[in-house]
């Protein structure tokens, strides 16, 4: 099936904001062009045929600069009901200095069209792209999230042919990260298009096949879901990536946790939330969580992540495993500080200055349950564990290192690592 790509220009410019900026592209060598992407995308299910779609897709480059042949397809996130891409947030700066291609592709009905919000933002306005700016998007059509799954395959498949990919990684994270196990255990089989697989904060459940001419209600199905762990007969890479906050609580993957096999890899962040300080900066504010939300590391767990993913993919050796985090009696095991023990460690875990958490304070909103929290460390408990601000920072630089050894940070990211390291709390 043939995809017409067709620059989109006017309205209001490209419609995929980031509280945080990312790298200057131009300056990179970079390009970035938004397509109408047009053509007809089979349903997940057979009984429902083929329908033809209209959607966007903005695609980042490299132009001036060398290029690796690896194409990342992100399947952008409808959570807050308007098209958002977290891993190009999280992942931005891996991508440009290993020179590989990003697309972000609105898969989803609720991103084309108006739809329900899984998590609202208070002052956020449910709009699809064509209510947001009609003069530049009027003219996509969705058919409904039936047919999600076949529009990511098709819109990958004409920027695979129009970058000269040579290899095509699928990659999406929280709402995302549902509908891409859905794709992994049901509809991967058929198509064997993408070469590997990130699935970043997804739940215990898979994200239902979707209807014609409606958004997924992915709140109302889980409720009438089972839990489902990904099939294990996997013919390429995939690497499950989740925050300590996804394990329990509002998206509660621990029932479908599974043990790593020939061609997955799960990897479990300790003091990390669903969503963090890197995502929202200087919005934090906004939100108005009790506490200060996550301060964790997990960016540089998902570049890691994705470095692997694509050595992976290209025939080089699999990712490396990590423990889990350790849970007894539906709880986390966590050491004296109240930081969770087990699974992918940080510096800001192994040398802590604070207490990173992926869980929220009691009584959190849905938004702020999302986030987290950092809690001070207990009093005396700086003086305690380290001698001297130099005797914390030697620590901490320890830390960084032996992330990076074990594969949980790549060596480009150490001094950027080395640069969080927490100031002294006042009064000791």
């Amino acid at each position: 099936m043939s995809v017409t790509l067709q620059p989109l220009t006017g309205g209001n410019g490209i419609a995929l904001t980031s509280a945080r900026p990312g790298p200057d592209l131009a300056a990179a060598g970079w390009t970035e062009v938004e397509y109408a992407a047009s053509g007809t995308a089979r349903a997940a299910d057979p009984a429902l045929g083929s329908a033809a779609f209209s959607t966007r897709v903005v695609v980042r480059r490299p132009e001036s600069v060398p290029a690796s042949g690896t194409l990342v397809v992100e399947w952008l996130n409808v959570s807050s009901g308007a098209d958002a891409a977290p891993d190009w947030t999280y992942l931005a700066d891996e991508l440009v200095r290993q020179g590989h291609a990003w697309a972000g592709v609105s898969a989803q009905y609720n991103g084309i069209a108006s739809g329900a919000a899984t998590v609202a933002v208070e002052g956020v306005a449910l709009q699809g792209l064509t209510g947001v700016d009609p003069e530049r998007y009027g003219g996509l059509r969705h058919p409904g999230d039936a047919f999600a799954h076949g529009i990511f395959t098709e819109v990958a498949r004409a920027l695979a042919a129009q970058t000269g990919a040579e290899r095509v990684l699928a990659i999406g994270e929280s709402q995302s990260a549902y509908l891409l196990t859905t794709y992994v255990n049901r509809v991967h089989d058929t198509e064997r298009f993408f070469d590997g697989f990130l699935i970043h904060s997804r739940g215990d459940v898979a994200a239902p096949l979707g209807e014609a001419g409606r958004g997924i209600d992915l709140v109302a199905a889980r409720e009438n879901r089972e839990p489902e762990p990904l099939r294990d007969d996997l013919d390429v890479p995939v690497i499950v990536l989740q925050a300590e906050g996804d394990l329990l609580g509002r998206l509660n993957f621990l029932p479908a946790r599974q043990p790593d096999h020939a061609g997955l890899r799960v990897w479990e962040i300790a003091g990390a939330a669903h969503v963090d300080l890197f995502q929202i900066g200087e919005f934090e504010a906004f939100l108005g969580c009790a506490d200060p939300v996550n301060r964790g590391q997990q960016a540089y767990v998902v570049r890691a992540a994705l470095r692997h993913l694509d050595r992976w993919a290209r025939g080089g050796a699999p990712a490396p495993s990590a423990p889990p985090l350790e849970i007894a009696g539906g709880a986390f095991v966590r050491d004296e500080l109240g930081i969770v023990r087990g699974g992918v460690r940080t510096p800001v875990v192994d040398a802590p200055a604070d207490v990173p958490s992926g869980q929220a304070g009691p009584g959190a909103s849905v938004i702020c349950e999302l986030f987290g929290r950092t809690l001070p460390l207990p009093d005396g408990a700086w003086e305690r564990r380290w001698a001297s601000r130099a005797d914390y920072l030697a620590a901490y630089e320890r830390a960084t290192d032996a992330a990076i050894a074990a594969g949980f940070v790549v060596p480009e990211d150490r001094a950027a690592v080395l640069a969080e390291a927490r100031p002294q709390p006042q009064g000791t």
